[in-house]
């Protein structure tokens, strides 16, 4: 008689992060296409999906908040810059550089999502 005892069942959620020996396992599971591999795809693109809503949300409050900021404060409307009224300023030339800072921001994190998971599925 025997005394085994049952395996125990473990439910993957995501992958390990800090787990440098299961590269090859994690690519063979990807290529593989098995439940495994597709927690991890999936994991990569949730993570780039909340990056992408973030840096989207954030631009939207930003620029959203400017006609509310005009319609609540009507003085700001007759502030003048410059010789250009306030409004004219914020949204003609102050928004491209916010609009570049926010599109710098996404491609290096995003960038660095991806490194992230190839280090963690080992592939470079």
């Amino acid at each position: 008689m025997t005394s085994e005892q049952p395996r125990r069942r473990v439910t993957v959620t995501r992958p390990r992060r800090r787990v440098r020996s299961r590269g090859i396992v994690a690519a063979h599971e990807i290529d593989s296409q098995t439940q495994v591999g597709e927690v991890y795809v999936q994991s990569l693109v949730r993570s780039q999906l909340r990056l992408a809503v973030l840096v989207c949300g954030g631009v939207g409050v930003l620029l959203g908040g400017l006609p509310l900021l005009f319609l609540l404060w009507p003085g700001v409307v007759r502030v003048h810059v410059f010789g250009l009224p306030l409004p004219w300023l914020l949204l003609g030339v102050l928004v491209y550089p916010l609009l570049i800072t926010a599109a710098g921001y996404y491609v290096r994190h995003a960038e660095r999502n991806e490194r992230d998971f190839s280090d963690l599925v080992g592939r470079s």
